[in-house]
């Protein structure tokens, strides 16, 4: 799998069920849509896509029993369930008998922020974490108003190159800047996000603001309400400033508007589906960002674009006002600039709503002081020793970061860490994808069998609208049984978990078990930047963490990148696209 995360390439982890379209004509669903009866022909047919054969005995016993599923489900087809309707069933990433400690209050232990002086062009302090933005808005250096006058302005001026915006949130945005100095002025402090401009990603309900999923069919969509990370955000008294673009439905970068752009690289999409808070956050253009990942949504555009991401465990941040793409799978998480603005992003939109029922009251605690020396590391050794290229077929790029990886290495023992070498759980997680495919299809069932699928701008083989109808034909029981594998594989990470508190491996080698597995076993994630190609395109790293342990996997994390900086180069956007090549 290419490290660039080309989408074409990565869309095979977020498409559908692998079925061919050629089984369509004649199978028993395709019939019944048609109006056709019932029939132990129409029951043989569809045995190809289900994967069973009967013989015609068993198929004349089960016609009335499937005339009465029909009648349910037409039935079913009658009742308008909204994408914001969750199953009766909630997905829990612990195994049985995994006790987690359970939320107290403990106020977050921060690194010291040195005073850094400040120039009368407000746009130097564009680039800054929250760490250091958040110093200068405490100490009233710099005032929220500015920085949001600041950060708006260079979304208008960049985003014709870059296109990762969809709505700009301006009167609500200086409203809120007005009021964040003036509680800042009676010593209100709120902590490090009061004041901070941020942009969401535009699956995030905003009262008062469309709400599209970055999807022509929605383009115009209000909800009325605002999503739990925003109350919390808005709570934290950080400041909305744009709503940022996604690939349609989750799903890329490709959004009914445009392209969203690589900021190190403008003719290069920033890859999704995150792909708006990616872009705006590595630009300089918000102080942090929400993202979400289902299957490499948060991992795939920080790669892309050099930011640092987190994938908090499942369970961890409601996702209530969020869009639902597959309920046992979607997370919520920030999109930064360092390790450390992801743990204080994290601080203030985790734990329980009353209303997402999958979030679990698990502790978390950041203390910027935990040594990652007194914690248990392990690397993933058979990824690391990878070759560079395929012997047998040398244009095969197998590991094609391996200079960056194994420089990795180098500085995770330099900084004391004694790593231990550990294998990734052997199951087949790729059959499990089947999860997503069946949920997503469920969640935008209305939109496919209404027929306005064709709304979309992707409809290749690949894309949502073809993989919504691939994923009909997934049947129940398989459904159910890939969830059954899945807590084996759950099982599985927990033995491994058990023996290391944080695992280093490298984000794209060769193959992505750990990004399947890991989305699929609810484990938390961080990506950070870990160098550049010659044509100054960033590469990254990938450190996982154990269930809502995401405050020591961050500590690792920050070690690795305040011992590398990587983190501390921005790329240089220019203000139109360049010309194509002629000729």
């Amino acid at each position: 799998m290419p490290t660039t995360f080309d989408r074409r390439s990565f869309m095979g982890y977020f498409a559908g069920a692998g079925l061919s379209s050629t089984l369509f004509p004649g199978v028993l669903w395709a019939k019944l849509s048609a109006g056709a009866a019932i029939t132990v022909e129409t029951i043989a047919s569809a045995e190809e896509v289900a994967g069973v054969t009967f013989d015609p005995a068993e198929r004349e016993l089960m016609l009335d029993g499937l005339k009465q599923q029909e009648q349910r489900i037409e039935a079913l087809h009658k009742v308008s369930l909204p994408n914001s309707v969750s199953p009766a069933i909630v997905f829990d990433p612990r195994p049985p008998g995994k006790k987690i400690p359970i939320e107290e209050h403990r106020p977050m232990v921060r690194s010291k922020v040195g005073h850094r002086p400040l120039t009368n062009d407000p746009e130097d302090l564009a680039f800054l974490p929250v760490t250091e933005l958040s110093e200068l808005l405490r100490r009233r250096r710099v005032t929220s108003v500015e920085l949001t006058q600041m950060y708006l302005a260079r979304l208008k001026r960049y985003d014709p190159v870059l296109r990762c915006v969809i709505t700009l949130t301006e009167d609500r945005a200086f409203e809120r800047a007005h009021a964040a100095d003036a509680e800042i002025r009676r010593g209100k402090y709120r902590g490090p996000l009061h004041g901070i401009p941020w942009g969401a990603k535009d699956l995030l309900a905003v009262r008062g603001y469309k709400t599209t999923w970055g999807a022509g069919p929605y383009k115009d969509q209000v909800i009325d309400a605002d999503a739990t990370v925003v109350q919390r955000l808005d709570a934290a008294g950080a400041v909305l400033v744009a709503k940022l673009t996604l690939g349609e439905l989750a799903q890329g970068d490709i959004w009914f508007g445009a392209t969203t752009k690589n900021p190190w690289k403008v003719d290069q999409g920033s890859s999704g589906s995150s792909a708006g808070p990616a872009s705006a956050t590595a630009a300089g253009l918000v102080g942090f960002a929400i993202g979400s990942e289902t299957l490499g949504s948060i991992s795939s555009p920080s790669t892309r674009c050099g930011t640092t991401g987190l994938r908090p465990t499942f369970g961890r941040v409601p996702r209530t006002g969020a869009m639902a793409l597959s309920w046992t799978m979607d997370k919520l998480g920030p999109i930064c600039r360092s390790v450390e603005d992801c743990a204080i992003v994290l601080d203030a939109i985790h734990g329980p709503d009353g209303k997402d029922n999958s979030v679990i009251p698990a502790a978390y605690h950041w203390n910027a002081h935990l040594s990652p020396r007194k914690l248990r590391v392990g690397y993933v050794k058979s990824a690391f020793d990878l070759p560079l290229t395929d012997p047998n077929d040398p244009k095969n790029t197998l590991h094609a970061t391996k200079q960056f990886d194994d420089a990795a290495l180098g500085v995770l023992r330099r900084l004391g860490i004694n790593l231990i070498p550990v294998d990734l759980p052997d199951v087949p997680y790729d059959p499990m994808r089947i999860i997503l495919s069946a949920e997503a299809a469920a969640a935008f069932d209305e939109l496919t069998r209404s027929d306005r699928d064709k709304l979309l701008v992707q409809q290749g083989k690949f894309d949502w609208p073809n993989s919504f109808r691939t994923s009909r034909f997934i049947p129940a029981v398989d459904y159910v049984n890939a969830n059954r594998l899945r807590s084996i594989a759950i099982q599985k990470w927990d033995e491994l978990m058990n023996a290391v508190d944080v695992i280093v491996t490298p984000t794209g080698a060769a193959n992505l078990s750990q990004l399947v597995a890991t989305n699929l076993t609810g484990h938390p994630a961080v990506i950070l930047p870990n160098g550049f190609r010659d044509d100054g395109t960033p590469v990254s790293l990938t450190f996982l963490g154990g269930l809502f342990e995401e405050a020591k996997l961050l500590a690792v994390a920050r070690a690795y990148q305040d011992a590398t900086g990587f983190h501390l180069k921005h790329p240089v956007v220019p203000l139109t696209l360049p010309s194509p090549p002629t000729g």
